[in-house]
């Protein structure tokens, strides 16, 4: 084997070669893409023809966070990011590997070749291999790796804005924790202060012991839901701290205001645009491999180097082939139907949440309107009990009533920010893309 030829003299002897540049010709009809500028920094630097642009990464990464950079909710999104481990990181980078191996398939191939003659001896030799026409196999291959690498950076985006979601609806949760066991505290001192005027009404034989008993259950009520709101805090909290490893104060930071910006595709819209143009290389790619083939080719033994020409296709013809071939041509009309119906079933997820947004901040409105109201309901009830126009137990009840109104107003209020959340995380707008 020491007297082979190198491969470079091995390509010397390709037929045509005459006529050729110092290195291998493409394949007829293609140009080898240089790759993802935005994804890596390594292109090949002899290729040049093609447009290396994807709109795709592009726009991903030139989305920005609706959260704002130096806000609390910011903060949390900063660090939720920081500290991720997402399995869709590793797989954006096979894709990219990938699609840098793919980038070099119109390059030759070279490889050991051994043979048996008749005489039953063995031949090495050395066998070099560059396609000259391919019906565009490869370039449907780099397309192919890609797409790849599109759908792999869209689902990195899915991970990524779902880990922020979490995140901030963790801390939304402990806000609203905080919030209701902060109602709850005044609400329990006022009815406590209730309970020692029906206990001592109670003691002078005004009032009987089922009235107590009546308001000692409302206390205790009040007590587990204080209980239960810090317990809920708490724990969101925690899962905080275990997912940003960082702490954040549990201090109001005012409403999100998220809104849906207008030219902005939900990120399960880009999903389907990239995996229909997979699919779609993909279909190229298994129509040219049913398609004759020329390739050029140098074999060296010890005797010498021989060169020819080989036509023939990857996959012989048989009696479904033509089918085979009607499938793969309707293989683009399944995407593009594919990325319509997407669309329209994220237009509808979206509109649903923006009018669910729109209930929600009318509920919080009139939740707001309602809960004053109780608290005048109560203060009039409380002046008539004084005058002896009502009973304690109408006393207790109006207020209890004014508690849940409060207690409605701060659901409806945090729901709103979580509705927002979905939102924006739907649509991709809870990271930057240069942080991802």
């Amino acid at each position: 084997m020491s007297d082979l030829p190198t491969a470079k003299e091995l390509m010397a002897k390709l037929p045509g070669s005459e006529t050729r540049a110092e290195k291998p010709a493409k394949a007829d009809g293609e140009a080898a893409p240089n790759f993802f500028q935005k994804l890596k920094n390594k292109a090949s630097p002899e290729i040049s023809d093609v447009d290396t642009s994807s709109e795709i990464i592009a726009d991903l990464q030139s989305r920005r966070s609706s959260l704002g950079a130096g806000s609390t909710y910011g903060q949390i999104a900063h660090a939720a990011l920081a500290t991720g481990a997402s399995s869709a990181e590793a797989e954006l980078r096979t894709a990219k590997l990938r699609a840098e191996a793919a980038n070099k398939n119109w390059l030759p191939t070279i490889g050991p070749s051994i043979s048996l003659t008749s005489l039953g001896e063995t031949i090495a030799s050395l066998l070099v291999e560059q396609v000259v026409f391919d019906n565009g196999k490869r370039k449907a291959e780099r397309a192919f790796a890609a797409a790849d690498v599109e759908v792999a950076a869209v689902s990195l985006s899915e991970d990524m804005n779902e880990r922020v979601f979490t995140a901030v609806s963790l801390y939304v949760t402990a806000l609203r924790g905080q919030a209701k066991a902060q109602e709850g505290e005044k609400a329990l001192g006022r009815m406590r202060s209730l309970q020692k005027i029906v206990d001592g009404r109670v003691r002078g034989g005004v009032s009987n012991k089922g009235d107590l008993r009546t308001v000692d259950g409302k206390v205790l009520d009040l007590k587990n839901a204080v209980q239960n709101a810090n317990e809920s805090a708490n724990i969101a909290i925690s899962e905080l701290r275990s997912l940003t490893k960082n702490d954040f104060p549990g201090k109001p930071v005012g409403d999100l205001n998220i809104g849906r910006p207008a030219s902005v595709d939900p990120l399960a819209v880009i999903r389907a645009s990239a995996e229909g143009k997979r699919s779609v290389a993909q279909a190229k790619a298994e129509r040219a491999a049913k398609l004759p083939s020329i390739k050029a080719t140098a074999n060296t033994t010890g005797d010498g180097v021989t060169g020819g020409l080989r036509a023939g296709s990857d996959q012989g013809f048989g009696f479904g082939t033509g089918a085979e071939l009607k499938a793969i041509k309707s293989t683009q009309d399944a995407a593009e139907r594919q990325v319509v119906e997407a669309r329209q079933k994220s237009e509808r997820a979206i509109n649903r949440i923006e009018h669910r947004i729109a209930s929600l901040k009318r509920q919080e409105k009139d939740a707001a309107g309602l809960a004053a109201e109780g608290q005048k309901t109560f203060q009039l009830f409380e002046s008539q009990f004084k005058a002896g126009q009502r009973s304690i137990i109408e006393v207790v009840g109006a207020y209890e009533k004014s508690i849940n109104r409060r207690m409605e107003h701060l659901d409806a209020k945090y729901d709103v920010m979580i509705a927002q959340l979905e939102l924006a995380r739907d649509l991709g707008l809870l990271a930057n893309g240069d942080d991802i």
